[in-house]
Order: C-alpha cells, then structure tokens, then sequence
C-alpha cells in the first residue's frame, strides 16, 4: 500500500495498493545459497606498535587525500560553507559537506558518506549497517537537530550470479532496511550495480576476481545554521579535554580494519552496530550539545580507528595530543586501531560536568571516556598505565600519512611542484592562513550611495560554460547595484548594449568546458566580430565605466587589452606549473595600486578561492614583470603563510613570476584577478576564518569601493 497522510486535516488524501501504481511485477525466484566467510585469528600480541602505526598512517585507504582534492574546483557557485579542507594549515580531515541556501542566510544543507567494505569479505550485513552508522556519525558535525531529518542515498555494489555473493547481497539489504526502521531514517533513493566481476586470462589461465558486496551510503539533511558546523580542528587557547564515544561499547573487534590488511590478515570478528539506540542517541546528543555551543572539536571514528581519528585532530590543528587508553580494554592496540563507530570530541573542562550528563541522559554513560587532551608541544603519545606505547612527533607521523599522496602526485603532475609542497606541509614553523587588514570588513563604505535608492546596473558577463556567474551577481548586488544577467549572444546579436551598463564582470568557471586557451577563445569572439568589438570598445573608452574580469574572465579581458586603454605590458594565462587545475585557499597581499576596487585595502593579507587551471602570467619580455610592478599596476601577490612573496607552491599556485595574480590600467577602472573574491564575500564562504569575523568576509570591501566609486 501506498498512504500519505495529512495531519492537518487528519486525512488520508492518497491510500492505493502499490498494483494500481506499478502494475503487477512478474515474481523472479531466485535460489541462493549462503557461503561462509574465511574469519582468521588476528593476533596482536607481537606486533610493533610504531611500526603497524606507520603502516596504517600510509594505507591508501587512511591516507593524505590533499591530491586529489585540490584538482577540483570546491567553490564555485559561491554556496559551499563548508569543503574537505579544515584549518589554518587546509588539511583534508572534514567529516562532512555544508552548503548554503541562499546568499544571505544561515540555513543550508549537509552531505556526509559511509562506507565499510573491507568488512563485507567477513560479514556483509555489518558491513552495511557500519556504512550507515558511518554515515550518520559523519553528518552528526553539522546542525541538523534531529535524526528524522536526515535521509539516506543506497549505492549497492555486489557480483550477483557469484556463489555466496546473492545471499550476502539479501542479508545485507535486510539488515540495512532493519536498522533503519529502528532508527527512523529512510533510504528514498539509491542505485546499484550488479556485476562487480572482472574475468581475464593470463598464462593461458582463465582467472576471476570478484568484488565483495559493498554499500556506499550519502546521507543529507537540512542544516539550521551552517556556522555550527563542528569540525576536527582543536581550539589551542581552551582549557580542554578529549572524550571517546565508543559506539562499540568496548568490544574493540578488529576484523576487516585497516591494521589488520596492513598485516595481511582479516582478522575473524568484524566491528558492527548491536544496539541501534546507541546510535540514535549519539546523534541526538551530539546534536544537542551543537546546539548548546558545548562542542569546539569533532572528529568520527572509522578507518585506522582511534589512532588515526586523533592524529588527524592533531594534523588539521598542528599540536600535539596525549591519549590515555587505560579506560579502553586489555588490549591496547586493538583500543587505537579498532573501527568501531563512534567519535572523538573536545570539551572545556568548564562544561565536562554539563556534556557528560547529556550523554548520560541519552542512555551512553558507558560509551563516554576521558582520553586525554590537545598539548602544547608537537607530540603525540599515546599511553596505558603511565606507560608511552607510542611517543612521536606530529611531523614525523604526518610525514607517513602524507608520504603515498606526494609519491602518486610526483607522477600525476609536476615532480618540483609536488616535493615542494611535501615539504611545506612538514614546516613546523609554518603559521597557517592569516588575515591582517588595513581597513575593518564591518564598514560599509557604500552605505550612503545605497541609501539613495540608486542602483547602477552591471552586466555581469559569462560565455559558454561559464558558470560563476550566480556569486558574482550576488556580491555585487550586495554592494549595491543591479547585476542584470548578460550572455555574449546577447552582444553578438544586438539584444543588449554595454552603453546601459555601469559596470561589466566578466566571470569565471570553465568557458568552452575550460579547454586550453579558452579564455582567449572567449576574446577572439569579440576582437573577430564587428558588433561586439564596437560595444566594448565604446564601454572602455567611457570615462564612467569600471570592469572586472575573474578567471576565465581574467583571460578574457587580458586577451582584450587592444581596447582597454592604460594596459601596455599586460600578461597572457597560460598553464599553471604544477601541469594541474589548482582549487585552493590561498593567500595574497594586496600592493598600493590606482584599481578602484581596492582602495583603502592596500597592504592587507588575506586568503581568497583559487579555482583556475590557467593562471600563469606569461609576459612578452624577460623583465615585463618586474616593469608591470614597478608601474603600481600589479593590485595582488601571492604570498605564503609567512606574509612573504614567493615562487614556492602551493603558496603561489599557479608559478606567476613575483607571484603576480591581479593587475589593473593605468586608471584603475579595469582590474583583472586570477582569484575568486566573489566566491568568498561572506566570511561562512570561507574553508577556513578568524573567528572574529562577522557576516562580511574582507573581500566585500572591494564590491562595495566600486559601488562608491560609481557615486
């Protein structure tokens, strides 16, 4: 049957047998047998701590991810709150996506996954109800409020037809539709794939690999405020401690973990969800004391188990931590490598009172342990009974975790490229982001212009595939103006002139699907054409005209210089040096310049998006650089977490010589950046702010100069 209910009106206003909806589905029979799975003893008694450590650290499966993620573009459409990168120093230990709602509010959505493969080779059904539990202790970071709000997406996996694998595959989707109804959560959508078999011949040997069942969960809710978003960045400055939640309840069951294949084992006992209300009142605790702004650090429990979670807290903060296992089993290892569900929070000692009887109201005074606390040197020890099991530097560790990340990115991209970075992330003096302003972010400049009810329209400019143009409107539509949208069709065929317009931002975001060379694609279309040459040869000739050219916008209005006066001496974009897109939050100084854009800023520091796979300033002359900065029309650099100008990467990602990324004229009416500031004109746009931030990120001072400069 399907039923709808209307509780207003108490009614039922659809109840119909499924039949009439689907028609009836012919019945497949299908007769399966189950086969047992291989369970080996896992022993740990002989094994070396530091040395499994090290090797679980390098495990694909627990490692560095940083290469892969900086080659997609994380920012734009300007909604995206929160990305994979945490902290200061932009490591890639999120546990869950936020995103924004609109432009101008706080509620958003949320977007975390599960899954536990590894564990289906042992026990398919727990390995299904772990990806789900994955998933939930995943979304639990962002502000959601109750479970009944999130929902849950089902990829299936399995080779059906395999002898076992159609039981697994039945058991597993029973358990997972049990777990679901207990906790009130439902699975409205997924998909599946069915024949994860891969047949070849070797040596005149027919061989069969065959994929176990594997349940890929994404969960989604609705999020009430995406600044409560808990990351696993430690606060240095609180009087704090660390609490385990272990879902597990203390069965530390190591069978499909990641420290067992790193052994070449499986191990016989896999970690699994035995009490579903324990997971429900995580979740609603967790929640809670969000709410309650009780929580400064969050990380979830899964690959690599304990260790791993505290060593990324400690890699996204760069500190040191100590963790007593003392309160966690007998077996020491199997307490820091066990993947059973679960998290690891920071708490001010001021609240440990408050926080421990939340847990213990929602049934988990058993699960809830005191492990330990941040410190302040750069150590990481690990101890039971007042004995260090392991003592290591945060360095030395996170040289292991990011090791296979560098190895694979020295043969994907530029091998320089990648040593220097490796090699950055293992600075112990590197400071992180900074933000230091010469002007306050909360002064609205165009305040008076706006309180007389005048908007000027700006054509806000995109070309084929051009796709940052809704954040580009809405940052200027902040400031003050109208941003009426404007397709280069809309040139070409006369159906709009720039004699209307103000001003003129010309977008970024992959135009004619970003190919090499796009952006001068983008130019050419207008050079190569008498309509659209005339319009903004017109427009840049006018002494009351401004444009802005971002990215793909940047090239462009570069390719354009012919026309725009004051611009002898301009670069072309040309390939980044690391042979890569770049997808970043870097840092940049902003230099005294005659741009409109940025007056009153100069000498500020501040991180800004980079999403550009095109950003290297390329000059006709060997020293058209250095004659461009001396000229006070380069407005922005690079510069590294030091505040210094550099040529190292990923400092300046895209290898500009004197780190050059934004120029303008010699009037400064048209300023062409590589950067995205639109991305990240609200300070919750940013992947990593001061907390003293407000609403406005500094980068709405540049809208907002232009918005009084128009008068």
């Amino acid at each position: 049957m399907l039923v709808v209910l209307d509780p207003q009106f108490k009614a039922r206003p659809v109840d119909m047998p499924m039949e009439v909806l689907l028609g009836k589905a012919p019945k497949m029979l299908r007769e399966v047998a189950r086969v047992d799975s291989p369970k080996q003893p896992f022993d740990t008694g002989k094994l070396d701590l530091r040395d499994s450590a090290m090797r679980v650290l390098s495990l694909p499966t627990v490692a560095d991810k940083g290469f892969l993620i900086t080659i997609g573009d994380r920012t734009v459409g300007g909604m995206i709150a929160r990305d994979q990168m945490v902290g200061p120093w932009q490591v890639p230990v999120s546990d869950v996506a936020v995103t924004a709602a609109s432009y101008d509010g706080y509620h958003g959505e949320a977007m975390a996954m599960g899954e536990r493969a590894p564990i289906a080779v042992l026990d398919a059904p727990a390995s299904g109800r772990m990806a789900v539990a994955e998933a939930i202790t995943n979304v639990a970071a962002a502000d959601i409020g109750t479970l009944d709000k999130v929902r849950l997406s089902a990829n299936w996996m399995a080779a059906c037809g395999q002898p076992g694998e159609d039981a697994s595959l039945y058991d597993t989707v029973h358990a997972i539709s049990g777990l679901c109804v207990a906790l009130d959560v439902a699975i409205p959508v997924g998909k599946d794939s069915l024949s994860m078999k891969t047949v070849w011949e070797q040596d005149g040997v027919s061989r069969t690999m065959t994929a176990p069942v594997s349940l890929v969960v994404s969960a989604f809710a609705p999020v009430n405020d995406i600044r409560h978003t808990l990351t696993p960045l430690l606060d240095h400055r609180a009087d704090s401690c660390l609490l385990l939640i272990d879902l597990g309840a203390g069965r530390n069951r190591l069978g499909g973990s990641c420290l067992a294949q790193v052994h070449g084992a499986t191990g016989a006992e896999p970690p699994d969800i035995d009490d579903p209300a324990l997971l429900a009142g995580f979740f609603a605790a967790i929640q809670e004391l969000i709410g309650g702004n009780r929580l400064l650090a969050y990380h979830d429990r899964s690959d690599g188990g304990l260790f791993v979670t505290l060593c990324e807290m400690a890699f996204a903060s760069h500190c040191g931590l100590e963790a007593h296992l003392d309160a966690l089993g007998d077996d020491p290892v199997a307490a820091l490598f066990a993947e059973e569900a679960g998290a690891v929070v920071q708490v001010r000692k001021q609240d440990l009172a408050a926080v421990e009887e939340v847990f213990s109201r929602h049934a988990l005074e058993h699960c809830v342990h005191m492990i330990g606390a941040p410190r302040q040197d750069d150590r990481l020890v690990f101890s039971r009974q007042r004995k260090n099991l392991i003592d290591e530097s945060r360095v030395t560790l996170q040289r292991a975790w990011s090791e296979v990340g560098f190895q694979m990115q020295a043969l994907r991209d530029n091998p320089e490229c990648a040593e220097q970075e490796f090699a950055g992330k293992l600075d112990v003096e590197d400071p992180g982001l900074q933000v230091k302003l010469s002007f306050d972010p909360a002064e609205d400049v165009a305040a008076p212009y706006i309180a007389k009810g005048v908007r000027p329209l700006v054509a806000i400019l995109r070309e084929q595939g051009v796709n940052g143009q809704m954040e580009m409107a809405a940052a200027f539509d902040r400031a003050g103006f109208t941003a009426v949208d404007v397709h280069m069709t809309d040139i070409l065929q006369g159906r709009v002139s720039l004699g209307n317009f103000k001003g003129l931002a010309a977008c970024g975001g992959f135009s004619y699907g970003d190919v090499l060379g796009a952006g001068q694609g983008w130019a050419k279309s207008i050079l190569f054409n008498a309509r659209a040459r005339d319009e903004f040869s017109q427009f840049f000739a006018r002494q009351d005209s401004f444009g802005l050219g971002v990215c793909n916008g940047c090239q462009m209005m570069a390719g354009l210089g012919d026309l725009i006066p004051g611009t002898a001496g301009w670069p072309r974009f040309v390939r980044n040096a690391s042979e890569q897109f770049e997808a970043r939050l870097s840092l940049v100084e902003l230099l005294p310049s005659p741009s409109l854009f940025f007056a009153g800023m100069e000498g500020s520091v501040m991180p800004v998006a980079v999403a550009h796979g095109e950003g290297l300033a390329q000059f006709s002359n060997p020293d058209g650089a250095q004659k461009l900065l001396a000229s006070t029309r380069v407005t922005m650099r690079f510069v590294d977490n030091q505040a210094r100008v550099t040529s190292r990467y990923p400092a300046n990602p895209n290898g500009s010589p004197l780190s050059i990324t934004g120029i303008t004229n010699t009037d400064g009416r048209f300023t062409l950046l590589m950067p995205h500031p639109e991305r990240v004109f609200r300070a919750v746009q940013m992947s990593w702010r001061p907390r003293e931030l407000g609403e406005d990120s500094p980068w709405m001072r540049m809208f907002r100069n232009a918005r009084s400069w128009v008068g």
